[in-house]
């Protein structure tokens, strides 16, 4: 894993851990607060993935209808709207030094005011996260917050984060909470709604589980502590603590303790069982029971065996309701347990894993004592389902195969899931059950069809809003591909509309993406790096938009996939693999061989005008080719950061021009421009600290196109805009638009002016439109217009070169310039602009480039100061 401000590595949940940079956290400012200095008004929205990770608690409130929460492991916690049918994101406040808060451990709605809600947040409890954990307290569902800082880390992306809900509100007296915590602390409780926390010191058991004590992975290491707390709500009256409590930790001896007096006292519980972790535990007030649902590991990924429990609250007694049905013969852990409020005589639990060839879904309508299936296998072998399931509308979760409907002996496509903590019933509506997996949010609306001869339950996907992907990079194209992404887990997407989800990457498909780009003068060329689904590092190209794919190259001794780019006419791609010496095709994919000059590692970006120019950065050193990959030499090797990660990218219209961002809090750190392909650098006066920087339409008028950055300017951590060339910046987010960590890319919309994308680690794709964008007014004879102002007349934008009033734009010894861009982003030749030495434009689809200052001068004719670039 990498150091501290290190481009971090998230799960989402698919399938593997995460890691990322640091530090501690702030209160939410209250929404839509605007950004300070006069920015301009920003519309934040997602790019539509829809889920994309782990899912490990749903929490509805059991006292007020259609409330109802979601919890991730590193993209925060959601709230549903029940009108739209999507989820609302309520941690975007959560900002750069406090990144770890995005991670939610448990959430707790209060029964009492449900207007109350709560998160345990952090991230890790190992050295991957320097900072401790801390409380979020909301009074109007998740709209503002509160932090309560605690003495210890919380692991939101931990083993055993499906486990809970580790943070509860009694029932009886809303002012007290408890909350279990990992590591050896123990159990903690609240007396204030939250404020303050203190250790219950009576509570005996901190728990001594974790998924491999003797690994040198302190990941693995990792002790769960103390796992959920449950509450017999008739034990006391409304306003006194309740009584009897239930609290489970993670010691396989000893899984369950009660108090009888409100916390003062504990001790275990006769004859709970043994051997197993309790995943989940739910009291039936009605039947006073309570149900535990155990499995042999931490979970998510793993559980090789369970058991389900009913225990007597009154009586004391245990009762073993394991669902015996195995169809495939292989057994499994249980989690995903669900008491069906409105008719408690129905229980629900589920394998939490089972990867051939589905998890299963067990349901009961008397309490245990007798289980069916959502599948089962009949005598004659054939396969017998209960349930329908769609994902028209999100069609990536057939994770890059064909729809394989259930039957003997294949694995289905899309599966129900797996990964699957979180099992809940809608406690006012019987029909209505949605569960987390690794991946989504599933929903049925029709569940009591279960019940029937013959009856079908619907499944279909119900995590619109969710966005929990963790993006690698991005590029925009000219023209109708909006969006192209590289990502962990999925792979990636190609968005022809950023509103619609897309399919995933086939043909290879990706099960993680690390590098996307398209080739500067030629759109529809696009190339991918990343690792398939059996382990091999690859680049696949497009020629077509993304429409089709092909493998075009893998490297045996890589470790990773690295970063890959395509010259701007499209004829090179320059691979750069983890671990193996990077690797150069001269026609466009056919044939690949080694490039000279350039380390293994290196990071590789190409020139968007200039075809031949090809640049690297490994170290300190700035490399490049100027003969599109063929070799490279050093360029710079003393001007830019030695350490910390780096983002640069080159310049859609001015060939030669590279913006650089990043470094070390300890070392150089910030943005760095050259205007002649590295050779030299001069820094961007303003930023503390900068970290990725792309380009976007200009803005109507300008010489340039608009510039973005994730940075701390003057002090101040935000996104940053420049529409003049980098003389001015602006900050376009605000503090209630944060989303913790966003380094790892941005980019602006060619088309779009104002349009910025931001790659997050752990809610996805972010989309900001200038809410202000528009064209500029009409040219008025009786205006009085400065140098800068920028005009429409005759379907054209004109700006003016100084000030003016009363000249017509287009007409003789009027000092108006017309600005026109391509669909590419290059300057279109006018002839009343004027130019500099170096500026390239485009003419009847040509490219040239001036020799010196020039107005008027048609490039190609006589004596024009243009030379035409190949």
């Amino acid at each position: 894993m990498r150091a501290v401000r290190a481009l971090p590595i998230a799960v989402a949940a698919i399938t593997a851990a995460a890691l990322l940079p640091t530090s501690a956290g702030a209160e939410t400012p209250p929404p839509d607060t605007p950004p300070a200095g006069g920015s301009p008004a920003y519309a934040w929205s997602n790019v539509a993935i829809s889920g994309g990770g782990y899912v490990p608690g749903i929490v509805y409130s059991p006292t007020e209808p259609d409330l109802v929460y979601a919890r991730t492991d590193i993209g925060g916690a959601y709230r549903l709207d029940a009108e739209t049918d999507e989820w609302v994101p309520l941690l975007d406040h959560i900002g750069w030094d406090e990144w770890n808060r995005l991670g939610v451990l448990s959430l707790a709605t209060d029964p009492v005011e449900p207007q109350r809600v709560y998160a345990a947040v952090g991230t890790y409890t190992n050295d991957w996260d320097p900072d401790d954990g801390a409380i979020l307290r909301s009074a109007d569902y998740g709209e503002t917050w509160e932090a309560t800082p605690l003495p210890f880390k919380i692991g939101g992306n931990m083993p055993g984060r499906g486990i809970g809900e580790r943070l509860q509100v009694d029932p009886n007296d809303n002012d007290v909470l408890y909350f279990g915590a990992e590591q050896g602390e123990g159990l903690w409780r609240s007396t204030d709604r939250g404020e303050t926390f203190a250790p219950v010191t009576s509570f005996p058991n901190v728990g001594d589980f974790a998924p491999d004590a003797d690994s040198d992975n302190s990941y693995l290491r990792s002790n769960l502590g103390v796992l959920w707390t449950a509450f017999d709500e008739a034990s006391s009256r409304p306003g006194a603590p309740t009584q009897t409590v239930f609290t489970a930790v993670a010691d396989a001896d000893d899984i369950l303790y009660r108090s009888d007096d409100a916390g003062a006292t504990w001790r275990p519980v006769p004859g709970a069982p043994t051997g197993f972790i309790p995943q989940r535990g739910i009291v039936d007030a009605d039947g006073r029971f309570l149900y535990i649902a155990t499995s042999d590991t931490s979970g998510p990924y793993d559980g090789s065996d369970g058991e389900v429990w009913r225990y007597g609250i009154d009586d004391g007694t245990w009762t073993d309701i394991t669902p015996t049905q195995r169809p495939t013969g292989g057994d499994f852990g249980f989690s995903g347990l669900a008491v069906d409020a409105s008719d408690p005589d129905t229980v629900m639990v589920v394998s939490q894993i089972q990867w051939w060839p589905d998890v299963l879904i067990f349901r009961s309508t008397d309490r245990g004592e007798t289980w069916s299936t959502i599948w089962d296998i009949a005598e004659d072998g054939a396969l017998e389902t209960r349930y329908e399931q769609s994902v028209d509308d999100v069609p990536w979760l057939t994770f890059g195969s064909d729809p394989t409907p259930p039957a003997a002996g294949v694995q289905p496509s899309p599966k129900l899931g797996w990964m699957i903590s979180s099992f809940e019933i809608d406690p006012f509506d019987s029909d209505t059950a949605m569960y987390g997996t690794g991946a989504t949010i599933y929903r049925t609306d029709d569940l009591t069809a279960w019940d029937e001869p013959g009856g079908t339950v619907h499944l279909a996907p119900a995590a619109d809003g969710i966005e929990e992907t963790a993006i690698q990079d991005l590029v925009a194209p000219a023209g109708d591909v909006d969006l192209v992404s590289a990502m962990l887990d999925l792979g990636g997407f190609v968005h022809d509309d950023i509103d619609t989800v897309p399919q995933s990457y086939r043909d290879p498909y990706f099960g993680g993406g690390t590098s996307v780009d398209a080739a500067g003068l030629a759109s529809s060329e696009l190339v991918r790096a990343g690792t398939t689904g059996d382990g091999r590092q690859v680049v696949a190209l497009s020629t077509d938009s993304g429409e089709t794919w092909r493998e075009v190259v893998t490297e045996a001794d890589a470790t990773g996939p690295g970063t890959v780019a395509i010259s701007a006419d499209g004829s090179s791609i320059l691979w750069a693999p983890a671990g193996a010496a990077p690797l150069v095709s001269l026609d466009g994919g056919e044939t690949w061989g080694d490039t000279a000059g350039l380390p293994a590692g290196a990071r590789v970006e190409a020139d968007r005008v200039d075809a031949d120019l090809i640049y690297g950065f490994a170290g300190r050193a700035f490399f490049r080719s100027d003969d599109a990959g063929a070799s490279f030499r050093a360029v710079d090797e003393s001007t830019l950061p030695g350490e910390g990660p780096v983002r640069f990218a080159a310049m859609p219209s001015r060939a030669g021009e590279i913006w650089f961002a990043g470094g070390e809090e300890d070392g150089a750190y910030g943005m760095w421009r050259s205007t002649d392909g590295g050779d030299s650098w001069r820094t961007v006066s303003g930023f503390d600290e900068a970290d990725t920087v792309g380009f976007g339409r200009a803005a109507p008028g300008a010489d340039a196109p608009a510039i973005y950055t994730a940075a701390r300017r003057d002090g101040v951590r935000g996104v940053f805009r420049s529409i003049d060339d980098g003389r001015s910046w602006t900050r376009i987010n605000d503090d209630a638009h944060q989303w913790g960590w966003i380094g790892a890319g941005i980019t602006g919309d060619p088309d779009v002016f104002g349009r910025v994308y931001i790659a997050t680690n752990g809610r996805g794709i972010i989309v900001g439109d200038d809410a202000g964008a528009s064209a500029p007014e009409a040219w008025s004879a009786d205006a009085v217009y400065r140098k800068g102002d920028a005009v429409t007349f005759a379907g054209s934008t004109w700006r003016a070169p100084w000030w003016t009033r009363g000249d017509e734009p287009g007409s003789a010894r009027a000092p108006w310039e017309e600005i026109r861009w391509t669909a590419g982003g290059l300057s279109a030749w006018t002839p009343t602009r004027v130019f500099g030495r170096g500026d390239i434009v485009e003419l009847d689809d040509e490219l040239w480039r001036a020799r010196w200052y020039t107005r008027g001068d048609e490039p190609g004719s006589a004596r024009a100061p243009w030379e035409p670039i190949a």
